[in-house]
């Protein structure tokens, strides 16, 4: 083969290989728009419909939250049962993610920050708990968000 041709082929190989590289970069970067977007909505959902129905909303149907004593509430009926007693009709939940990766087929992510919770007893006294979630999130076939694990 012409040297020149195989300095064209080279040239041709070396283009796609960047083009595609920068192509998953802004991938990846509009998948973790997505999944922050996400997290806003399962938030604000939380403040307006409540915290039991958003829970059960955003959550896959095999999901799994751990809660205090490392116990772990399976599937969403249950994350919802577990969400609907006095204690949370009463409480708010604020979050924002400090940190989103994805997986390079765009099929997973996770999502880590702080949150707080707020809840009124039934005296009225408020009490805030504040901590750390980290969340794992799968797309579904219809491209939405569903966490899998909480």
């Amino acid at each position: 083969m012409d040297n020149n041709i195989l300095k064209k082929y080279f040239f041709l190989i070396l283009f796609f290989i960047v083009f595609s590289a920068c192509s998953v970069n802004q991938d990846r970067k509009f998948i973790k728009q997505q999944v922050f977007k996400t997290e806003k909505s399962f938030e604000k959902m939380c403040e307006e419909k409540g915290i039991a129905e958003a829970f059960y909303f955003f959550a896959a149907d095999s999901a799994v939250i751990k809660r205090q004593n490392d116990t772990l509430v399976i599937g969403k009926e249950n994350i919802k049962k577990y969400y609907s007693n006095d204690f949370y009709k009463n409480a708010s939940v604020k979050w924002a993610p400090d940190f989103i990766d994805v997986s390079d087929d765009g099929s997973m992510a996770y999502t880590y920050g702080k949150y707080i919770w707020t809840a009124i007893d039934e005296n009225g006294s408020v009490t805030e708990f504040n901590g750390v979630f980290h969340t794992v999130w799968k797309r579904q076939k219809d491209k939405s968000w569903k966490y899998v694990w909480d």
